[in-house]
């Protein structure tokens, strides 16, 4: 499918206004500037009930809008939707935070015909600032009225989901079940800093029209989160407000999903595949970021091992900023490695960038330096470690380092 959307499922709808949380006054707008610098609040409802399911940051602190819809989820009663708001993550001030998404929510509610515990919340943005409910509730009239299914006004809820983001993150993918019924999936995220395992400064949406119960599409995002969503880092900082839900309605008309069923295999991996869509799409997007890089290990000895040499090498700042130099100094590659706490033999280990090999058995080969740059200089870069200890495998996403991302994070709150 070419074109991707939020509301491409059946029985879905959504908009994206500006409730001046971005710019100052929203009468003000200037429309040629890209919808993502005012836009700020977004909606996105499911015409009728939907089940839903979802996966969340590992931060013992929460944002207030978060925990909310942890509860409303635990609940395992059905959904309405969720509203999202970006520039104030409403994080780190008490109990006022979760009242003022109860607020918001309920206004929403009101307008849609449904109880406010139908209405997720989501926010991002910067922690230690309560929402500002005088701007939010005054733009939740034009929020709902403008609710459609059209193109447009899905977009417009990406955008307003989008903090230091430079590009949109939308994907939707069309699957044909056993009684011949077409069920869609479509998904949007925000995420471009304070990303780590698990999960991170990322909010990502998923709806579909297919029939399929809240255990099972849970069962499915934890699988599908594992090797993507969870295996992006950014810049190794795991933020309070990170989410991922999943709606599901059943307005396809096909036959319910169970489990272990050949249609339940087609939902998970299309699910996967989409979630692998957009985390490559968040390390590429990362803040300042100008190359997306993929880190592969392979031959460890367990999970643990494996899990422990990828994200060392992908949150070591001397390996990002070699990468933004196009410095072929992979020795920092290696002692990651070795710090990692993984255990390996280091007389036993290959590594390789771009397939070009520059260790074998843990000792530096020759290798062409010209060859080397051309390779360094591409946008997408590809580590592979290689042990002898075992078959397990994983891999990470990230992205490089440079002078922009301290630029962004120095004055973050400017």
């Amino acid at each position: 499918m070419e074109e991707a959307y939020i509301t491409l499922p059946k029985g879905f709808r959504a908009s994206g206004v500006s409730a001046g949380m971005k710019c100052s006054d929203p009468a003000n707008i200037n429309v040629d500037d890209p919808k993502s610098s005012y836009l700020d609040m977004a909606l996105i409802v499911s015409d009728v009930p939907a089940n839903v399911a979802g996966v969340y940051t590992s931060n013992l602190v929460k944002g207030h809008s978060l925990t909310r819809t942890i509860d409303i989820v635990n609940s395992g009663k059905q959904v309405r939707g969720i509203v999202i708001n970006s520039k104030v993550a409403n994080a780190g001030v008490g109990q006022a935070g979760v009242e003022d998404a109860e607020v918001v929510a309920s206004e929403i509610a009101k307008r849609l015909g449904c109880d406010s515990k139908q209405i997720m919340t989501a926010s991002t943005g910067v922690i230690g600032s309560r929402l500002p409910l005088d701007k939010m509730t005054k733009a939740i009239p034009e929020l709902v009225d403008s609710l459609s299914a059209e193109e447009e006004s899905a977009h417009n809820s990406e955008f307003a989901m989008m903090t230091t983001d430079t590009v949109p993150k939308e994907v939707a993918a069309t699957i044909t079940m056993g009684d011949g019924k077409e069920v869609t999936i479509a998904a949007q995220a925000k995420g471009s800093g304070m990303i780590h395992p698990n999960l991170a400064t990322m909010i990502s949406v998923f709806t579909t029209d297919a029939n399929i119960s809240s255990a099972l599409i849970e069962k499915a995002l934890r699988n599908a989160v594992k090797y993507t969503f969870n295996r992006v880092s950014v810049d190794g900082d795991t933020s309070v407000c990170d989410s991922v839900i999943v709606m599901a309605n059943g307005a396809s008309g096909a036959s319910e999903i169970t489990e272990g069923s050949e249609d339940y295999e087609l939902f998970e991996q299309a699910l996967t595949k989409l979630s692998d869509d957009l985390a490559r799409m968040l390390a590429s997007d990362g803040e300042g970021a100008s190359k997306f890089i993929e880190i592969e290990v392979t031959g460890a000895a367990d999970e643990y091992d494996a899990k422990l040499i990828v994200t060392a090498v992908a949150r070591s700042p001397l390996v990002k900023t070699a990468m933004f130099g196009e410095d072929a100094n992979i020795g920092r590659v290696l002692t990651a490695v070795g710090y990692s706490g993984a255990k390996f033999d280091p007389n036993k280990i290959d590594i390789l960038v771009g397939g070009m090999l520059f260790f074998h058995d843990g000792v530096c080969v020759d290798f062409d330096e010209d060859e080397a740059a051309k390779m360094l200089s591409q946008h997408d870069i590809f580590i592979q470690i290689k042990l002898s200890e075992g078959e397990a495998y994983d891999r990470m996403f990230t992205c490089d380092f440079t002078y922009d991302y301290v630029k962004i994070n120095g004055s973050y709150r400017t």
